[in-house]
């Protein structure tokens, strides 16, 4: 079954391309296991991505994915939206360049969740690779971590997104069979599900889902995220991007020295993270900068309206 241009069993690959596509996937696993294995950390981690923000190392292997595709995508077909009066920021297609042909689905999922399109967009924006003019990449795929789609989503926390209730993904899993009666994600679905995060519709549903339910947690620990649609974009990303956990504890001022400097290292390289600390003083205060910086420069929804 296809939500927007790719069947979710592969049925229009061919076996050629299905297995350089399992090569690269293959590929790109090894040098993240490696990664992990280097900073001292087990291979799913779900409070952070751990690797490169805003698709800056999706290189290895990506071309090689993308020749496997015909690069035309179909417009992305959405599920029935929620309530008119749902509020959202409706961008107009134009204001999209490249990515006009996702504007139905962004629609669709802002008005679902409440999440303004253009935050959305901001989001994905600063997660996917791009390619020409910018456009977002649907097969982007993050070596040094099992990140993969437009979101961007590990492959945990893809899997707990299927099976929070209520999520968009959690209603597709369950029409597919891909859940058991307790709700859990059955072994030989697992590919399947995992295959979805590189379909358009399905990664911008799931980022407005995981967007609404960081932003309830953060409300929840006391957190003020703001009322704009720019610092409810910023929030939303830092609990993308860090992890519920990790966002929580960023916005606290309670992050952990060692914790701080992992993610640092795991962003910006040991190199440079070594001289902002010293410049900065602590792993702290260099993490904090260098991830405020990037945010306050990346997620503008503005850019999108």
């Amino acid at each position: 079954m296809r939500v927007d241009n790719l069947p979710a069993d592969g049925s229009s690959i061919q076996p050629g391309q299905k297995a350089r596509l399992l090569y690269a996937a293959a590929n790109s696993d090894l040098t993240r296991r490696l990664w992990n294995a280097a900073l001292g950390k087990s291979d799913e981690d779900p409070e952070s991505a751990m690797g490169e923000i805003g698709g800056q190392t999706h290189g290895l292997g990506l071309d090689a994915l993308l020749s496997l595709f015909d690069d035309r995508e179909a417009p992305a077909s959405a599920p029935p939206i929620g309530a008119a009066d749902t509020p959202s920021a409706v961008a107009p297609a134009e204001s999209l360049g490249g990515n006009a042909r996702h504007q139905p689905a962004l629609a669709a999922a802002a008005a679902r969740t409440g999440i303004p399109e253009t935050a959305l967009a901001a989001i994905i924006d600063a997660e996917a690779a791009k390619g020409p003019g910018g456009s977002w990449l649907t097969y982007s795929r993050n070596p040094r971590s099992s990140a993969a789609g437009l979101g961007q989503f590990l492959s945990s926390t893809w899997v707990s997104e299927a099976q929070r209730a209520g999520t968009w993904l959690n209603g597709f899993a369950r029409a597919q069979g891909w859940l058991d009666s307790a709700g859990r994600v059955i072994g030989s679905a697992r590919s399947d599900l995992l295959a979805l995060r590189y379909d358009a519709t399905a990664s911008i549903q799931a980022v407005a889902d995981y967007a609404q339910d960081n932003l309830s947690r953060l409300k929840s620990a006391g957190i003020d995220v703001g009322t704009s649609i720019a610092s409810i974009a910023q929030s939303a990303y830092l609990g993308h991007h860090l992890g519920i956990g990790d966002a929580t504890r960023f916005l606290k001022g309670a992050l952990d020295p060692s914790r701080a400097k992992l993610l640092l290292v795991a962003q910006i390289g040991l190199q440079d993270a070594g001289a902002r600390i010293a410049n900065a003083g602590s792993a702290v205060m260099a993490h904090r900068q260098w991830l405020l910086d990037y945010v306050g420069k990346r997620i503008v929804p503005s850019r999108f309206s």
